[in-house]
């Protein structure tokens, strides 16, 4: 189980530990985004301070219409108790997690000023 709160700008956010290929660890903030399809978003400094692998480009389509190009790095993540390895868009500034980390879990968001956010493993 992974446990968060929902932070004064109403966002879901919990604590992720992302790993790189050297063995450094960072524990970073990310917020819960089901509107992204993808694994996570990292700042692209982040990607450059954990010297993660780097896998090619990708591109996806806002809201707006707008195709925006990324690069795509490989990363592993603590996610609820498993390493998984898995691909980040480097892009933004703020971290997200998107439905494809969320994939096979439950997600449940007390909606309220340090309200409680819950991901669990599906039976």
């Amino acid at each position: 189980m992974i446990e968060g709160v929902v932070n004064s700008g109403h966002e879901a956010v919990v604590i992720l530990p992302l790993q790189g290929p050297n063995g450094q660890v960072r524990d970073i903030e990310v917020v819960i985004d089901t509107g992204y399809g993808g694994y996570l978003t990292l700042p692209p400094s982040l990607t450059i301070d954990l010297g993660l692998d780097y896998l090619g480009d990708g591109q996806a389509y806002l809201a707006d219409g707008t195709e925006v190009e990324f690069d795509v790095y490989n990363v592993t993540v603590l996610w609820d108790g498993h390493l998984r390895d898995v691909n980040a868009a480097a892009v933004g500034s703020l971290p997200l997690a998107g439905m494809k980390l969320l994939y096979r879990h439950n997600l449940n968001i007390d909606v309220e000023g340090g309200g409680r956010v819950v991901i669990q493993a599906m039976n």
